[in-house]
């Protein structure tokens, strides 16, 4: 299928928006932007408008937030809605297996466009693909096709892992492993394919029991030289803990700690079961963390602790997981929910507001992903990745009687009206400006 980019539309103002920066709504603002960043947040009318107003975004009455950053997804899963529904991890782990082992490129890339294209739809400009490893270099040509073609921000990890079980339990499916250093050399050639876009390149390991002690050397080694983040599943469940203890003897922090593959670019993801000293143990160490509220409480995995990890010092992001175990790519959704799902498990109403969600969602692992911090909201300098809500567009949020509690307890991506990546509207009236979305369904439906 063909998704030519349908329009190229740069923004140079956002004129009259209330946008959240410095931790405040400031009202009757302009926005100005030059080379994709954000050059000027004054009153409105203060500076000169642009010469053409097909540059000018008109945001009367609405509202302005930086892009959430997906820590976490397999935007593979897209075409996997619904998959295994009931089953506990491994038997569910199983059936995606086979279906990934089965994937076309063909698939793969109608599947990470439609991904990709939902996350911007609901406000996502960067997401974090945590590939599977597979054997068929076409697949992950793709996938890197997909994501430049939406326009998204994206940091793909490559799959690797070196310890070959079926059963997943004490490795991962033998099908779809190649050698490391055909992974490495891989890895080198999508760097090189993705040089000047907006993806970057990182690798992805399934979990602790998929890497042997040499193996987790020797990817550890290959990102240091490259400056690559390293993401990997920790302790979805007990699973981890279990099978490291039957096998090497300890449990999964140590048995990574061992192997000195808990670092500064690790990003951890779920740590559902991470216990007290294992939250300690991955900040002293730099590791982040990647919270996929949703996607834990339909495969029924727990409540990760995400107060306790941000009390010990641990950076966190919001992750919202692949369609398998979301069956969304919504952010806002995942956002809201993070924020519920703790207070419901703490029996606290004051746990997580907007300002600490939209915190996580935005920023809270983007050291460690090699990505730009965006501490304070929209601020002068920052990329003009950038979303813009008009709450008129959903009667469900109106009347708006607070602007963050809107967008976190009401919004969705009903919503959304623009999105900018790199001062690029690729969302506009809430639908792609890059995809011809009809062609995209019916490949989805082949």
């Amino acid at each position: 299928m063909s998704t030519a980019p349908l329009s190229h539309e740069l923004v140079e103002l956002i004129e009259n928006v209330t946008v959240w920066s410095g931790g405040e709504w400031l009202s009757s603002r302009d926005v100005h932007l030059g080379n994709g960043r954000v050059t000027a947040i004054v009153p409105t009318g203060q500076l000169p408008s642009p010469a053409r107003r097909d540059t000018v975004l008109d945001a009367s009455n609405g509202h302005l937030i930086p892009g959430l950053v997906n820590t976490h997804t397999h935007l593979h899963q897209a075409r996997m809605r619904g998959i295994g529904e009931g089953r506990p991890l491994l038997s569910w782990l199983l059936e995606v297996g086979e279906e990934t082992v089965a994937l076309t490129p063909a698939q793969a890339y109608a599947a990470a466009a439609a991904a990709a294209v939902e996350a911007l739809r609901s406000g996502t400009t960067t997401l974090v693909e945590h590939a599977w490893p597979h054997r068929n270099a076409e697949v992950y040509a793709a996938v890197l096709r997909a994501l430049t073609d939406t326009g998204i921000r994206a940091v793909l990890c490559r799959g690797v892992a070196d310890r070959a079980d079926g059963t997943r339990k004490w490795g991962s499916d033998p099908r779809l492993l190649q050698p490391l250093d055909e992974v490495f050399d891989h890895t080198d050639k999508l760097a090189a394919d993705a040089a000047g876009t907006r993806v970057s390149l990182g690798l992805a390991v399934p979990n602790p029991r998929s890497l042997t002690p040499e193996g987790m050397r020797a990817v550890r080694e290959f990102a240091d030289a490259r400056g690559l983040p390293v993401s990997i599943h920790l302790l979805e469940t007990t699973t981890d803990d279990e099978m490291c203890r039957e096998h090497a003897g300890v449990g999964a922090v140590e048995y990574l700690a061992r192997a000195d593959f808990l670092w500064e670019r690790l990003l951890a993801v779920h740590c559902v079961a991470l216990d007290d000293a294992g939250q300690a143990e991955l900040a002293r160490r730099g590791v982040a963390v990647s919270y996929n509220p949703l996607s834990n409480m339909r495969l029924g995995s727990g409540i990760a602790p995400v107060p306790d990890m941000l009390a010990a010092g641990l950076r966190v992001g919001l992750g919202v997981d692949g369609a398998a175990s979301n069956d969304t790519q919504d952010g806002l959704e995942a956002m809201r929910i993070g924020a519920y799902l703790q207070r419901a498990g703490r029996r606290r109403a004051d746990l997580l507001g907007f300002p600490d969600m939209l915190d996580i969602a935005t920023n809270g692992a983007n050291t460690v992903l090699g990505l730009e911090e965006v501490p304070a909201g929209v601020v002068v300098g920052m990329r003009a990745d950038l979303v813009l809500h008009r709450f008129e567009r959903d009667f469900a949020c109106l009347p708006v009687r607070d602007p963050g509690a809107t967008l976190l307890t009401c919004a969705s991506n009903r919503t959304v009206d623009t999105v900018l990546v790199g001062g690029e509207a690729v969302v506009t009236d809430g639908r792609s400006t890059r995809v011809a979305e009809a062609a995209l369904v019916q490949a989805l439906l082949a």
